[in-house]
């Protein structure tokens, strides 16, 4: 008769979620067996297995242990993945930039995201030419910079969806005025932002200095699971379930919500920086002087 096993039931977080999906996933990968069979096959019930994949409940040691073997996979994966596995159930975890399948799975839940950015636009409403730009600006590879682009674009579908989660954009004025490409990859920025957001408020430059010092961040609410507060760095993404970091990051918007432009003043001053590029466009460019003969 099958067992439950030794197993923890705990508040699931998006980094247990996300490594949840990851057995999932191996299983699928390595075995044709469903998530019924497979915990037949290992003695579990069907509900273990189940809630392991998706997060729900820690498991152990040894179960991590027999999943691997059943998966035919070898000790160097088994240690590899447990090293991660060891804080997937913390408050607070700190992950490299470079991991964006916990940032992905969270948006993708998420009944509800609310987003402040101050140097740039916020990646799920980005243009392609915008992203591109952005990303060849930095000091990665080639091949970093494309495995960033394609993340950050497929990550948008999450705003194509019929059932897609409302969405409430913060943007500091300075984002707009930081220039990334040319005139047209501005315009077609601006243009995105003003017709293809959910809601978009911008944070004018007099709203003082104190609003530029905050970190992006984000903060997701789901439907039936805990908050998520999140902050990103080029060092570090830090995903957190703490009350008192879901709470400041609830009060850091309010307090946004009083310095941002309404929805219609927004959209004015987006119209003015469009018609701003526009008039560059057109001003005749002074002849260079040539330097030699």
């Amino acid at each position: 008769m099958p067992t439950v096993g030794r197993m923890t039931a705990i508040t699931s977080t998006a980094y247990s979620r996300d490594l949840g999906d990851e057995l999932r996933r191996l299983r699928e990968k390595h075995t044709t067996l469903t998530g019924a069979a497979f915990a037949e096959q290992l003695g579990w019930d069907p509900s273990k297995v189940s809630n392991i994949e998706k997060g729900k409940a820690r498991a152990s040691e040894i179960d991590l242990v027999q999943y691997f073997m059943m998966c035919g996979r070898d000790t160097v994966a088994f240690e590899t993945f447990r090293a991660r596995y060891r804080h997937a159930f913390d408050s607070c975890v700190a992950l490299v930039p470079e991991n964006l399948r916990t940032l992905a799975m969270a948006e993708a839940q998420a009944e509800r995201i609310t987003c402040y950015d101050v140097l740039s636009v916020p990646g799920l409403i980005q243009t392609p030419q915008y992203a591109r730009t952005l990303l060849s600006s930095g000091r990665g590879t080639p091949e970093q910079v494309e495995r960033g682009f394609k993340s950050r674009m497929e990550r948008q579908a999450v705003l194509r969806r019929p059932f897609r989660p409302h969405c409430l954009f913060y943007v500091h004025e300075l984002a707009l005025q930081l220039r990334v490409g040319d005139e047209r990859v501005m315009e077609e920025q601006y243009l995105r932002m003003m017709f293809r957001t959910h809601t978009l408020r911008i944070v004018p430059l007099s709203a003082g200095p104190a609003p530029i010092r905050m970190s992006a961040r984000m903060l997701f609410s789901f439907e039936k699971l805990v908050p998520v507060a999140y902050s990103e760095t080029d060092i570090a993404n830090v995903f957190s379930h703490d009350g008192a970091a879901i709470a400041e990051c609830r009060e850091s918007f309010k307090w946004l919500d009083e310095l941002a432009l309404d929805e219609g003043q927004s959209r004015s001053l987006l119209t003015s920086y469009i018609s701003g590029l526009r008039r560059e466009a057109d001003e005749p460019r002074a002849e260079l002087a040539q330097e030699f003969p």
